[in-house]
């Protein structure tokens, strides 16, 4: 059984919150050094002439498609580049920041919440076996006094 003492951590608390840790790191870190070693792989694909060429065949389309009239009226991209290279090249960090961001914020929270829970139960537990010790120690107290009265 876990000992709740003096606010530290022991047993299965300490366990848990070791797993909480390593968990929410791994959830903070994994993800964006996945993203950066797919951007390297990937980079090179969409940035060759090849990509080049059918992204501006797709702009030109768009383009003959714009002037028709239609249910969809078509809308020719500003981006001289394709998109995923704009991407990629320019805004992965953003993306990378704001993933830290909301992991680290809402993993952190959920982990606090989780570990507050834990304690919580631990301290009940002690608690409750305190309590019994307690009455254990004031039936043997009542005992002992009526020994020493009735002598």
């Amino acid at each position: 059984m876990a000992r709740h003492d003096g606010g530290r951590w022991a047993g299965p608390t300490r366990l848990l919150a070791g797993a909480l840790i390593a968990g929410w790191l791994a959830a903070v870190a994994v993800p964006p050094l996945a993203l950066v070693a797919w951007r390297d792989r990937r980079l090179a694909d969409v940035a060759s002439p090849q990509a080049q060429a059918e992204w501006d065949a797709f702009r030109a389309d768009m383009r003959r498609q714009s002037g028709r009239d239609g249910p969809v009226q078509r809308k020719v991209p500003k981006s001289a580049e394709p998109p995923e290279l704009v991407w990629l090249r320019d805004y992965l960090w953003l993306a990378i920041t704001a993933w830290v961001t909301l992991v680290g914020v809402l993993g952190g929270f959920l982990a606090a919440i989780a570990l507050g829970l834990a304690r919580a139960s631990s301290a009940a537990k002690d608690d409750a076996a305190g309590d019994r010790h307690h009455q254990e120690q004031h039936e043997r107290d009542t005992q002992h006094a009526d020994e020493r009265r009735h002598g």
